[in-house]
């Protein structure tokens, strides 16, 4: 059975403590799930701040292979048409194929909350949905406390679903808000959600938070009663515990439960795309989530080893690289090297078994050092192209040196000065900036820019800096990651040192030099090949 699969990380996700992302970073988060699979993403409230109405303005002129883009919203306010509702007007007129409304089922919170009485809460839901279809919308109604409000009335619950059902709503949704009910009540309500609303033909969907640490199994209990969709976030981001793991649910109905999700090569991309998320937001990848974890296939017992070395699935209850991930055996040195091949045929570059594997040992090497790529593609493309020997470095760096001056006044002066080589001339360059990776970008781009123009359409937009031994205190290795565009694309870089300008000065370099990599400029390319250069 195929299972529509919904990811709410840009806008539930984005509720939890220490999530935030600005709308390019969520734009690529949605390309990042679309290749995955997900079939729908939800983006948030469309003009609800200025964040959200720059997204929704990006994403209407993306395009994506696979993924609808969901609008969210409520139904309408008490006592006011849906049709003058303004919140319900923007939804109307936004781009997005399918839109989202939340409504109450629980009578707490028609008496607390909403001051409405049960038939007008049962009108809201009835004419905010059928005014979306009727302005050509598909509809996802979300029944907000679903199952607290089917234990304290079950009657009342079912109606709610069969009132957006008959509105015209495509999917309803059960969402267990408070996150505290267990799988087998949700085995009950959902089997019966199924038998009075799902015999229509209307979809039946789950919503599940973690508070009872159930997120996961509540979804595959909805599933088991019958519910073809399911919503979570990536790497269950979400407020107070968490919404249900997305990532977790995906492989188990795949590969537990026989149900059709993602394709096989989709699958594999599993373990990726949850570390993308996490190195995008900043977060350090769980290294004990299922799945995907660091140790989700780590063994170091010695009886463990000896067994898996025999047969992989004495202690290994799927195969790693059927989710992207991998092994953690001390003989397993290929380990990674079909990722490798698989990131170098989509950078275009060749690369044979040996490289690949020098590369997957480099990678070994430099992630214990503290670097991670699973967000920092840029930095990664150009370690496939150094040891496939297809680089150019843009110059040869003889040195540089920032000073930062606090004077009595308050006022704070950067200023920085580089000593780089370049097809054999001497380029000296100082430059101020209003902190030391700024003054340095400047001087930098003040010594190539004339050799290299296009480096005045690359921005950097975004750095992040993460400690990675914190008892270490000041002295701490540091790892940056900033994020470069060119106005189309947006890639990665990496840098990691104990001095943080040091390590910023890396993750610099090499967001430049990707950007400047052969094929991205074509007029600049026949230029140099044309000088001889």
């Amino acid at each position: 059975m195929k299972i529509q699969l919904y990811d709410t990380t840009l806008r539930d996700g984005m509720q939890g403590e220490g999530m935030s992302l600005s709308a390019p970073e969520k734009v690529r988060v949605a390309h990042r799930l679309d290749e995955l699979g997900i079939d729908q993403i939800e983006a948030g409230f469309p003009s609800s701040n200025p964040k959200e109405l720059e997204l929704f303005e990006l994403l209407a002129s993306e395009r994506f292979e696979h993924a609808e883009i969901a609008a969210f919203g409520m139904t309408r306010r008490r006592d006011v048409a849906a049709a003058d509702d303004p919140a319900l007007r923007v939804l109307a007129e936004s781009f997005a194929p399918v839109c989202t409304l939340v409504g109450k089922t629980w009578s707490l919170h028609l008496e607390k909350v909403v001051k409405a009485d049960r038939e007008e809460n049962l009108r809201m839901i009835g004419d905010s949905i059928a005014f979306l279809v009727g302005e050509g919308k598909r509809v996802v109604y979300d029944a907000e406390h679903f199952f607290d409000g089917f234990l304290d009335d079950s009657d009342y619950a079912l109606r709610c679903l069969r009132t957006a059902a008959e509105a015209g709503a495509e999917t309803v949704v059960c969402c267990d808000t408070n996150g505290g009910t267990l799988p087998d009540r949700v085995s009950v309500a959902m089997s019966a959600v199924v038998e009075k609303v799902g015999a229509s033909g209307t979809r039946i969907g789950i919503h599940c938070h973690d508070d009872a640490g159930c997120g996961v199994a509540n979804s595959l209990a909805a599933v088991q009663a019958g519910a073809t969709h399911v919503q979570g976030t990536m790497n269950g981001y979400g407020e107070r515990c968490g919404n249900a793991n997305l990532v977790s649910i995906i492989a188990n109905l795949q590969l537990k439960l026989g149900h059709e999700c993602l394709t096989p090569e989709q699958l594999a991309a599993l373990t990726p795309t949850a570390h993308f998320l996490d190195e995008l937001l900043n977060f350090t990848p769980d290294p004990d989530q299922p799945y995907v974890g660091r140790n989700a296939f780590a063994h170091k017992g010695g009886m463990h080893v000896a067994g898996v070395n025999a047969d992989p699935s004495t202690f290994e209850h799927v195969d790693p690289a059927v989710v992207g991930n991998t092994r953690e055996l001390l003989i397993s040195e290929l380990s990674g090297k079909g990722t490798v091949h698989a990131r170098a045929r989509a950078a275009g570059i060749e690369l044979g078994d040996d490289a690949a594997a020098r590369v997957t040992e480099r990678v070994k090497e430099l992630e214990h050092r503290g670097y991670h790529y699973e967000a920092a593609d840029g930095s990664f493309e150009l370690l496939l192209r150094k040891e496939n020997g297809d680089y150019e470095p843009l110059f040869t760096l003889e040195s540089w040196r920032a000073i930062v001056e606090k004077r009595a006044d308050g006022r704070v002066e950067t200023e920085a000065t580089i000593k780089i080589w370049v097809d054999g001339e001497r380029y000296v360059r100082t430059a101020e900036g209003n902190g030391p990776v700024n003054a340095l970008d400047r001087a930098l781009r003040d010594a190539l820019v004339e050799i290299h123009p296009h480096l005045r359409d690359i921005d950097l937009v975004n750095f992040k800096v993460r400690i990675l031994d914190e008892t270490k205190g000041t002295g701490a290795v540091t790892r940056v990651l900033l994020d470069a565009s060119d106005g189309d694309d947006v890639w990665g870089s990496i840098g990691v040192s104990e001095n943080i300008i040091e390590a910023s000065w890396e993750a610099l370099v090499d967001s430049l030099e990707y950007g400047m990599q052969p094929g991205r400029w074509p007029a600049q390319d026949a230029t140099r090949s044309a000088s001889g250069s």
